[in-house]
């Protein structure tokens, strides 16, 4: 069942925004880098408190401090707006404005959770009216009109779950050589944004493993005046106690239409050290281990180093027991 515009208000329900949401949302959007991420912060905490709510009063036992809305990190360097139903899942809490007939929902979000729920947010009247959900996400703009009504929100918990967060697998396709433009994807932050969240804060240059076509002496971090490196979150569940790590990529044109390519791993936040066993791997495209680094007891990062021709495609998995993330790359 989905709804239509005229029957948009029968089903949906207004709660009241407390003055505790308002205020945190109002403390995470202040320390955020821009006006625009602290809108977008406050919207989403904001949506994400009134689901709360709503949760609460239906018996559904929540755990804020488990969602990656309530992780600074992830905050601050992804579009998040999760809530953690106990022992079920995360839903996502999207927030539209009363004149919004779409809700936005970014590519990011679109696994690893049990349904989106959207929340218009009145803020002159302190109300936060939840319209609806949808069990999935595939499109950035979702027509309000498809919700199903939110009445139906908790018995769709009750129905069988796709393969637990522990095991997720998220495949995406990057293509190195546009970075050198300025074509990012997704997800991609600059090292500058995310370099106060590293440990070591000042990153060490040193190589721990040197791959084929490469030597250890190639330069380069020497070199990235020519160059470009980016950042990305890598979270692997619990297993990394809501810590996630941080994949750093460095592409630098080599010699001979070579490119020369170095992938970093570094704990974030608190952590000081990376997971013992936490492995990065470079795949070839059959799938075949081209390169592998562990880290051990006290590894505050692992590095991977290779170089490759344009056009040239390899995947890197970042692991931790049965969990990984792959990203496939294009040279």
């Amino acid at each position: 069942m989905t709804y239509n515009t005229h029957n948009l208000e029968e089903f949906a329900l207004p709660l009241p925004i407390t003055q505790n949401a308002r205020r945190s949302a109002e403390q995470f959007a202040d320390q955020q880098p821009t006006p625009k991420k602290a809108e977008q912060v406050r919207l989403n905490t904001l949506a994400v408190l009134v689901v709360n709510d709503y949760m609460q009063m239906m018996g559904m036992p929540t755990d804020l401090k488990a969602s990656d809305s309530w992780n600074p990190i992830i905050r601050l360097l992804a579009n998040v707006a999760d809530l953690e139903i106990s022992g079920i899942g995360r839903i996502e809490c999207r927030a539209i404005k009363s004149q919004d007939s779409f809700c936005h929902i970014p590519p990011e979000v679109w696994s690893d959770r049990i349904g989106y729920v959207v929340v218009q947010i009145d803020e002159q009247s302190s109300e936060g009216t939840v319209l609806g959900f949808t069990p999935t996400a595939d499109t950035e703009e979702l027509p309000i009109s498809q919700l199903r009504p939110v009445d139906d929100l908790i018995d769709h918990f009750h129905q069988p779950i796709a393969q637990p967060r522990s095991q997720v697998v998220q495949r995406t396709r990057v293509n190195l050589s546009q970075w050198l433009d300025n074509v990012v994807e997704t997800g991609w932050q600059t090292l500058e944004s995310l370099e106060n969240l590293l440990n070591p804060p000042e990153p060490i240059f040193a190589f721990r493993s040197a791959g084929l076509d490469s030597t250890e002496a190639l330069p380069l971090e020497e070199n990235l005046d020519v160059g470009i490196r980016r950042a990305k979150l890598i979270d692997l569940g619990l297993l990394l106690a809501g810590s996630p790590v941080a994949l750093v990529v460095a592409l630098v044109p080599g010699s001979e239409l070579k490119e020369n390519i170095s992938l970093k791993v570094y704990p974030t936040g608190s952590q000081t050290y990376l997971p013992p066993n936490l492995t990065l791997t470079v795949l070839d495209t059959s799938g075949t281990v081209f390169l592998e680094a562990q880290a051990r007891q006290i590894d505050n990062y692992i590095q991977l180093q290779f170089s490759g021709v344009p056009g040239e495609q390899f995947s890197v998995e970042v692991a931790l027991g049965d969990a990984r993330i792959i990203e496939d790359f294009t040279i």
